[in-house]
């Protein structure tokens, strides 16, 4: 839309049910790869039914890293909206909120289990 700017924020969370391995750490890696498709494929449907969602624009995954036990896996990912002066102001409480009641409380994406203390919302 016209005037408007492409922000970013950043997301985190730890799945405990994904065994992290050094491949995930290769960002050219096929896990990395296919880890990186079904995090979007989980991601970005949450955000785009967010209050973000009519002007979200993508998440693009930057890393996963090792998490503090053998199953955990620590996922890092910058995601972009569009933002203008007509637009309600990022609100990362809010959107905090939404995704932890979407992921049931900070425990569910999809088939995967997430650490209920793990969910960072910066922007």
């Amino acid at each position: 839309s016209p005037g408007a700017i492409t922000e970013h924020f950043t997301l985190n969370f730890t799945i405990t049910n994904l065994m992290f391995t050094t491949d995930l750490q290769t960002p050219n890696s096929r896990k990395f790869r296919s880890t990186e498709k079904i995090m979007k494929h989980y991601i970005d449907p949450l955000l785009q039914k967010s209050s973000i969602g009519p002007h979200f624009s993508g998440c693009k995954v930057t890393g996963f890293r090792s998490g503090m036990h053998r199953d955990d896996t620590k996922v890092d990912a910058v995601c972009s909206y569009k933002d203008n002066a007509s637009l309600a102001r990022f609100d990362r409480a809010k959107l905090y909120q939404e995704l932890s009641t979407m992921t049931n409380n900070v425990t569910k994406l999809g088939h995967y289990s997430l650490d209920r203390n793990s969910l960072y919302v910066d922007g």
